[in-house]
């Protein structure tokens, strides 16, 4: 992932203008590097260590939302919806 990337996302979900570190951006930081790296799986069937690594994103990202739905209910269904995570 780019810096410009990382930063457009940032712009976008973080709560103000220099938030890079709210469980919102976090999470949408995740779900860009979860979409990439599904991708580069589905074309490299064998690449078990990067396989790992997305399995440990998935968690950390159910992780981060599980804290947001229980602590600020609003923002977690309003950052589902921005990203289309649950239907």
């Amino acid at each position: 992932m780019e810096s410009l990337e990382k930063a457009t996302v940032t712009k976008e979900y973080g709560l103000h203008d220099k938030d890079t570190g709210s469980a919102d951006v976090q999470v949408a930081l995740l779900t860009q590097r979860i979409t990439e790296l599904t991708g580069h799986l589905q074309q490299f069937k064998k690449d078990h260590s990067s396989r790992r690594g997305l399995l440990r994103m998935v968690n950390q990202r159910r992780k981060l939302l599980s804290y947001l739905q229980r602590t600020n209910p609003s923002r977690y269904d309003t950052l589902i919806k921005k990203l289309n995570l649950r239907k």
